[in-house]
């Protein structure tokens, strides 16, 4: 058994998941940090603020991926196993249309964000720290992309000391405004929106300035930007992340007086997501590879292995005592604790589900599969949210998600035996 799981540990996919988890680890204790911090330094009411601001971001940095991730994973390592110039096209031509495409909803949002503001999320921001909001999902877009980049090409321990450099900046920022009493929420959002990012863009840079000046002579190419493949998944990953966030986006409409203690404990559950995507970014290129039964077998199990650890960091925060969510919450989010475990239990399965999303992307190549996994998560949630939610409050939301994915988890396994069957046995 022994040497069993030696040899399991020393495999290099292993290493890369054990150096991603502690950097993950490093990344739930800044993101706890970061909250243990704003809640003493800003009110509950801006907190809230904060937290609808900041989900926006990520939404919208996830929605105009627009795909990408899944070329990028699918074509870039073949690429790169063969030393091919083309990888430098592929990624040139990518990262191009991507932001092309992206200037424009992003240019788009700048314009309404006021008036849905005014009618929508009614959280009364200042309109810079809304414009601020829209600028930053561009510098999201741009660190991700650099993030999956360095992650195909196996660059696990850069990703993850690049990105503890920038929250320690971003963690020593904070601590001066704090100090000198001109902390907002719009300061926040430009510390976290735009100067982490430009921070971890300075690093890569610098480690990797060979790369960037071969990118910079490389062609652009329509062809490499995979448009039927790479639009069915960014249409499903839209729905997903929108779906993830409807709950809070109508609790914010409906009712505002939770809203802080519900964005506090949603903040730990996609912090501990974050957890479940680094790990399958990890493991994606090998389930690209799998052309039979065999060789989903031999991916599958340790992948569950893998995925063990965001369980196990669900179940603990299950049993976390109420007095570790006041130590980091104060007694003014009380509810936060209570909302953060009937999370954690809604969110438990997850880590498996994503399995299936890996085999049915990158194995079958199916994601119009995944698309409607996806569109059941967000009309659930935002059907159930939008009618239950004035009167159950934020049990409704909770429900809700629990819901989706039990029947996103349905659609989902249907969909992965009828692709399995289909595989060669060896």
């Amino acid at each position: 058994m022994i040497a069993k799981l030696s040899s399991f540990l020393k495999r290099p996919t292993s290493t890369a998941v054990i150096i991603n988890t502690v950097g993950n680890y490093l990344n739930v204790f800044f993101s706890a940090f970061f909250i243990y911090l704003l809640v003493r330094i800003i009110s509950r009411t801006e907190y809230g603020v904060f937290s609808v601001l900041l989900g926006i971001t990520f939404v919208l940095a996830n929605l105009l991926d627009f795909g990408t991730t899944a070329t990028l994973y699918s074509y870039l390592p073949s690429l790169i196993e063969k030393k091919s110039e083309n990888a430098y096209r592929l990624i040139k031509s990518t990262f191009f249309y991507q932001t092309l495409f992206s200037s424009i909803v992003i240019g788009f949002l700048l314009i309404i964000f006021p008036w849905l503001d005014l009618v929508f999320f009614k959280t009364k921001a200042p309109v810079m720290t809304l414009y601020l909001t829209g600028i930053s999902v561009m510098f999201f877009i741009w660190q991700n992309f650099l993030i999956n980049c360095l992650y195909v090409t196996k660059r696990v321990l850069q990703v993850n000391l690049y990105t503890l450099i920038a929250n320690v900046a971003k963690t020593i920022i904070v601590i001066a405004l704090a100090l000198t009493h001109t902390i907002s929420v719009g300061l926040i959002i430009f510390v976290f929106g735009i100067i982490g990012p430009i921070i971890f863009f300075a690093l890569v840079y610098s480690s990797k300035k060979n790369h960037m000046d071969a990118l910079m002579k490389a062609p652009i190419e329509r062809s490499d930007f995979r448009m039927r493949y790479t639009l069915t998944y960014f249409i499903a990953s839209q729905f997903f992340n929108l779906g993830l966030r409807m709950d809070l986006f109508l609790l914010s409409y409906f009712l505002s007086k939770d809203l802080g203690d519900y964005g506090a404990a949603q903040k730990i559950i996609l912090t501990i997501i974050t957890t479940i995507v680094s790990i399958t970014q990890v493991i994606s290129p090998a389930f690209a590879k799998v052309k039979s039964k065999k060789d989903l077998y031999m991916n599958v199990k340790p992948a569950l292995l893998y995925m063990l650890i965001p369980t196990v960091i669900f179940l603990a925060l299950f049993i976390t005592p109420d007095w570790v969510f006041e130590l980091f919450f104060t007694n003014k989010f009380y509810h936060t604790a209570a909302i953060s475990r009937q999370l954690a239990i809604v969110y438990l399965p997850y880590s498996f589900i994503s399995l299936f999303h890996l085999f049915l992307l990158y194995s079958v190549k199916r994601p119009g599969n995944i698309l409607i996994g996806n569109v059941a998560i967000f009309i659930v949630v935002s059907v159930g949210c939008y009618l239950f939610i004035p009167t159950y409050g934020v049990s409704a939301a909770i429900g809700s998600l629990g819901v989706a994915f039990t029947i996103a988890s349905l659609i989902l396994i249907g969909f992965s035996y009828r692709a399995y069957v289909s595989l060669p046995n060896e």
